[in-house]
């Protein structure tokens, strides 16, 4: 049985704990997913420093996105209660900011480093993939991220993440890599737009990355378009035309649907002095808070769902995709290398015997083999020769076949399965085995339970959070 390294271990129970306090109804969660790296580090699809569990945020999180002085900081000052956030019409902060509650330790800042070496965070081995896309950048986690502690009651149990502002054209790539990371990971993402400038023309490189890119997603409804600061659209009474431009530039960028929020803060807006006027834009700013804020508590609920649904789908990913893909890679490898094999030996009974032809010798070759057959000993030792030399072309052969697939894989859909393809594929590994490490009836059954327990799971969560059959409990 293949164990996880020991940092692992302490992670799980780093994660358990947090959950105990946290969610409780997640607990029986890490059972199934530590079902699924032991299927993983069997087949050789993750290490033994790796987990499934990481893969995911265990935390509801909600992320705050858009563009220079959109008064994103200003809006999470508000909702938690605190001024945590700097707030300003020019860049304030370019760090991605994570907020997270804490009673003790309010109002601390930690380092990046904090939230790279923590599992239980949405940022866990970040500078990883920080590395990859810039060469250094991976070592200066603590310029891209830090971690804010609030004793606001309103984040308890959730995570908000607040981004630099956000400017396309000059953004480095690892910011862009976060940002694309934080889309990813969060259940509910806010994308704030200034009314202040409402020429969203201007801002295409900005709004194809936050728009265009999202309404593909299967996962876009987490997606909140909002117009801040509309207050200072007041004095000319032209919310509709500046609601309308901005609708349009979304429109062009193929979002057609959903919802679009105006929004201002209350505590840092302009006069309005017309009373019907003022009245109407609180009724709308008042009612679409409400609205945002009402997603925002919902999260912690669709976290729950999507962890489930994250193991769920893993285990068919596994099963149904990982598996054959694994099998055809090394069927595939298999037969090259037993095509070469016999190629090989081809080219050496040729050799042999066609050296024997151009030195004449050809009657002197058979007359030596006639006489090795009559002698035991002597064909024993020859065979045996032969057969080693038989095998050293033979696992020449399937580890140069191996590294020019691996090759290969980097440009291909089966990129992903690299890691395993090498780990199938090593030298003590048999070329006659049809299916991949690891992978037997026990852990097809295995997987069969991982998917049961998260369709249970999910009955559970809907009679926690629903009533379907409408009877008291």
């Amino acid at each position: 049985m293949v164990r996880p390294d020991k940092s692992i271990v302490k992670r799980f129970d780093s994660l358990k704990s947090h959950l105990e306090r946290e969610n409780p109804i997640l607990i029986d969660a890490i059972g199934g997913f530590r079902k699924l790296d032991s299927i993983g580090y069997k087949t050789g699809l993750i290490g033994t420093d790796d987990s499934y569990a990481m893969q995911i945020s265990w935390w509801p999180l909600v992320s705050i996105l858009g563009v220079f002085s959109a008064g994103k900081s200003s809006f999470i000052n508000s909702y938690l209660g605190r001024t945590l956030q700097k707030t300003g019409n020019q860049a304030v902060d370019d760090k991605f900011t994570v907020v997270c509650f804490g009673q003790e330790n309010a109002g601390r800042v930690l380092p990046g480093l904090a939230l790279d070496a923590d599992m239980r965070f949405p940022f866990y081995r970040i500078s990883d993939e920080i590395e990859k896309v810039t060469e250094g950048e991976g070592r200066r986690i603590d310029a891209y991220l830090q971690l804010k502690v609030t004793d606001s009651e309103v984040v308890r149990g959730k995570i908000l993440i607040d981004s630099p502002g956000f400017d396309a054209d000059a953004q480095r790539t690892s910011t862009l890599k976060l940002t694309n990371h934080i889309m990813d990971i969060s259940d509910l993402v806010l994308v704030f737009f200034d009314a202040r400038h409402p020429e969203p023309g201007a801002m295409q490189d900005t709004l194809t990355h936050l728009v265009e890119n999202t309404i593909a997603r299967n996962d876009s409804s987490k997606f909140l378009f909002i117009l801040n600061q509309i207050d200072t659209a007041a004095r000319e009474d032209n919310t509709e035309e500046i609601v309308g431009a901005w609708q349009r530039a979304l429109s062009q960028k193929g979002l057609t649907a959903g919802r679009f929020y105006t929004i201002y803060n209350k505590e840092v807006s302009l006069p309005i002095e017309d009373a019907a006027r003022r009245e109407r834009f609180e009724s709308k700013r008042d009612a679409d808070l409400a609205e945002i804020e009402d997603r925002i508590h919902q999260v912690e609920v669709e976290r729950a769902y999507r962890i489930v649904g994250s193991m769920e789908k893993q285990a068919y990913a596994i099963r149904d995709k990982a598996i054959p893909a694994i099998t055809r890679l090394k069927q595939l490898w298999a037969r090259r290398v037993m095509r070469f094999d016999v190629i090989a030996l081809c080219l050496l009974v040729s050799l042999v015997f066609g050296a024997a032809l151009l030195t004449g010798s050809l009657g002197a070759l058979l007359s030596l083999v006639l006489s090795v057959f009559a002698d035991p000993v002597s064909m024993f030792g020859i065979l045996l020769g032969v057969a080693m030399l038989a095998l050293v072309v033979h696992f020449l052969i399937r580890h140069l076949v191996a590294q020019y697939m691996s090759r290969r894989l980097a440009d291909t859909e089966d990129a992903t399965y690299a890691k395993a393809f090498k780990f199938n594929t090593r030298f003590f590994r048999s070329v006659f085995s049809k299916d991949p490490v690891g992978w037997n009836r026990k852990t097809r059954h295995t997987i069969d339970e991982v998917i049961e327990h998260a369709s249970g799971f999910v009955e559970s969560l809907n009679d926690q959070f629903t009533n379907p059959s409408g009877h008291e409990r």
